[in-house]
């Protein structure tokens, strides 16, 4: 069976090959073997005048493209062309979707916001740049699906091809003498010139793209496709093999059960004596103020550690203690008013004191480790040193201060 599959393709593949060749003369080819005599034949060409003329070559080769007097590509323009409607199109997709259709504010943005839309943006105008430009380059410049050239299954393109380099001037040209074109390639050093001929398709059908057969293959493709995709997407990964990985995963949901450990539960206490990466453990916690003796501020005074503290004493302390450290917070009386942090006994304290209170906590207040930074609870020690100095302020501060 799968013989015969192989000998119906080969069989069509090659039975152009057997097509008769009307007496349209297509154009004159002649072969060259080396690089630098097609270079020098194109350029001369051009100088000619002749302008329906082609190369065709093994390989690709610089220069060609300046010899033979082309412009630039076109392609560029369609490419540019069609990236920039991509680009208004998914501009607008996104505007309607977010601003129109489904309004939702998400993070304080507006419903359309363009520096969240711009990689939807980028992805759209890639998208339609990539097809445009092979679709520019297969049907607007290689003419294609009409892939049935004269020049096909000759034994010019045979050698092209291989291991020589060809040049085509057609018969259309204004220019076009039989005899001038001959002595044109012999005096060029032309090894071998050729007659190509029309086929009898090739004066008949145009173009094969409103062809009932090829337009029957295309739309059979579409279908095919459609369905092995449609069976593989919906029936194979979702039933033959369940397409499940992403929520049957190996893992543990927070306050569920867990049949792997002894005591059936899923969450997990820290590993005893172990510290997290980066983290230094607090040295005092859970000990009086009064066993904090080699503990000093690390930061430097200054305009920005004292606005830091400042606005952090704002924010976390002053609820209780007031703007000022008196103990006349906002909590009118909700929560047991705090001592005032002038009273001498906090004046007396050392910097490692307070630190060791805001960190462990004392009496009703809470431990404010996990809301502020290490950094951040020295910042307000300075700050809270500066209420004291201002509420307590020496004759010299006075002095300094005038």
């Amino acid at each position: 069976m799968i013989k015969k599959l192989l000998n119906f393709f080969k069989e069509y593949d090659s039975k152009d090959d057997k097509e008769p060749r009307s007496k349209k003369l297509f154009g004159l080819a002649a072969l060259y073997s080396t690089p630098n005599e097609i270079i020098t034949a194109a350029a001369k060409t051009a100088e000619k005048g002749y302008e329906k003329f082609d190369v065709y070559t093994p390989y690709p080769m610089h220069g060609m493209d300046d010899a033979m007097g082309m412009d630039s590509p076109k392609v560029g323009y369609v490419s540019f062309a069609f990236g920039l409607l991509g680009m208004c199109l998914a501009l607008l997709m996104i505007g309607w979707m977010s601003g129109i259709n489904y309004t939702n504010i998400i993070g304080g943005k507006p419903f359309f916001s363009l520096p969240p839309s711009i990689p939807i943006t980028f992805e759209g105008t890639v998208l339609l740049t990539g097809i445009a430009t092979v679709i520019g380059l297969i049907v607007l410049f290689n003419r294609m699906p009409d892939i049935n050239s004269p020049l096909n299954d000759t034994d010019f393109m045979r050698s092209v091809t291989s291991d020589k380099f060809g040049l085509v001037i057609k018969a259309d040209d204004q220019k076009f003498i039989d005899a001038d074109i001959r002595e044109f390639f012999r005096s060029g050093g032309a090894v071998d010139i050729q007659e190509i001929y029309y086929r009898e398709t090739n004066l008949g059908i145009k173009t094969p793209l409103f062809d009932k057969k090829f337009l029957g293959i295309v739309m059979a493709t579409a279908a095919v496709t459609a369905v092995v995709s449609y069976i593989t997407l919906n029936i194979v990964l979702y039933q033959v093999v369940p397409f499940d990985w992403m929520w049957n995963q190996a893992r543990i949901n927070s306050q569920s059960r867990s049949d792997f450990f002894p005591n059936k539960a899923g969450m997990r206490e820290p590993v005893s004596g172990t510290v997290a990466r980066g983290f230094l453990p607090y040295e005092y916690k859970g000990m009086p103020d009064s066993s904090v003796k080699l503990l000093s501020n690390p930061l430097a005074v200054s305009k920005k550690v004292m606005e830091r503290g400042q606005e952090r004493f704002n924010i976390y302390c002053s609820p209780c203690h007031g703007y000022f450290g008196e103990g006349d917070g906002r909590m009118r009386d909700q929560f047991p008013k705090p001592p005032s942090l002038h009273n001498q006994k906090v004046l007396n304290w050392t910097d490692g004191n307070i630190f060791h209170v805001i960190t462990n906590g004392q009496n009703v207040m809470p431990s404010y480790a996990e809301q502020v930074p290490v950094d951040d609870r020295w910042a307000i020690i300075h700050y809270i040193r500066s209420l004291q100095r201002s509420k307590n302020a020496a004759d010299e501060d006075l002095t300094k201060a005038k």
